[in-house]
């Protein structure tokens, strides 16, 4: 996160300001601009975009010995209430591949449709629970075809297993360091919270030679080449798509057992992919006889005005309605502290 902090105060009839500027905890002069979305807005019971995403389908263990067969199914995949629900469910299947499962679920990609190469790519979402259940929010690179895995690069942004319910995992798979010998660490939840009891914010900002795991906007682990093994290569410098999928059992999580309740369901509420931009969005004050109007480009995503009476005091978002006049956000600015959230 960034800010940008305004001080107001009206004088008589002309108001009179002082703008001061203050980096937050990307202590940097980097910008996040929004460059793409799924945000799920389609009628409920209807399929995710196939703009956005393609399946995997099958029941064919997917290299780590998971029971479900993959479908794309509405069962197994579905808007609901401006969300994405991947549904595992206990039943048997035999898919298109002719391989019978007696769970089925949902493995969705971007593969085909879009990747990036560096960026800051986060997804919202409230995870599942059980013994055996393994929710997955993932890059591959779009050289796996050629090159195939590891050697693509992987990138794990969230991972959870049932037995570890306030655990994420933080890991890289490459050529030397896949597999058991991923490289990560973990986020884990204090007061017996777990991942499933509420929606959170699982995050990557990936530049050249560093990647950065955010946990609800709070740094927890960060990855450079120095910290790969010796005579081993850093793969993250290439455009990978994006995985979203809920498998049942593997080698990793172990399989289900009788306090496994299905069925189990991962809830997206979005996925956005920022690009960076150099430099701190230009914010402008014009002055009026009243009260000055604060003005920002509409090209900062997702940013919020912030106010206070003193720099002590706790934040609030002001009363006063932020408009859009052409290609800025304005928004009324009475006497206080200001601050431009993004």
């Amino acid at each position: 996160m960034a800010y940008v902090s305004l001080w107001t105060r009206t004088l008589s009839t002309v108001a009179s300001v002082c703008m001061v500027v203050w980096l937050g905890q990307a202590a940097d002069t980097r910008v996040w601009q929004l460059a793409w979305s799924d945000e799920f807005d389609q009628a409920d019971g209807s399929a995710p975009t196939s703009t956005n995403w393609v399946y995997d389908l099958g029941g064919r263990g997917w290299g780590n010995q998971e029971l479900e067969t993959y479908t794309n199914r509405r069962e197994n995949s579905r808007v609901e209430a401006g969300m994405l629900v991947i549904e595992a469910r206990k039943e048997p299947f035999t898919g298109s591949d002719q391989i019978a499962r007696d769970y089925t679920s949902a493995r969705l990609k971007t593969q085909g449709r879009t990747a990036w190469a560096y960026g800051r790519i986060e997804a919202r979402m409230k995870l599942p629970a059980g013994q055996g259940i393994w929710p997955a929010f993932w890059l591959l690179g779009t050289n796996i075809t050629s090159t195939g895995w590891p050697g693509c690069g992987e990138v794990d942004i969230m991972e959870n297993i049932g037995r570890e319910p306030s655990t994420v995992p933080a890991t890289v798979h490459g050529p030397g360091y896949s597999g058991g010998k991923g490289i990560g660490a973990g986020k884990t939840l204090s007061g017996g919270e777990t991942l499933a009891d509420a929606f959170h914010l699982y995050a990557i900002e990936w530049e050249t030679n560093r990647i950065q795991w955010f946990f609800d906007d709070q740094l927890y682990f960060t990855l450079t080449p120095a910290q790969l093994p010796p005579d081993t290569k850093w793969v993250f410098d290439h455009p990978h798509f994006i995985i979203l999928n809920l498998a049942v059992g593997g080698a990793w999580p172990g399989n289900p057992n009788a306090t496994t309740v299905f069925p189990q369901r991962l809830v997206v509420d979005y996925v956005r992919v920022y690009k960076a931009r150099t430099g701190l969005p230009r914010v402008s004050i014009q002055r009026r006889t009243s009260s000055p109007l604060l003005r920002w480009p509409l090209t900062v995503p997702q940013a919020t005005l912030e106010q206070a009476s003193s720099l002590t005091d706790s934040w609030a978002t002001p009363a006063e309605e932020e408009t859009r006049e052409g290609l800025d956000i304005v928004a009324a600015a009475t006497p206080g502290f200001y601050r431009l959230r993004w």
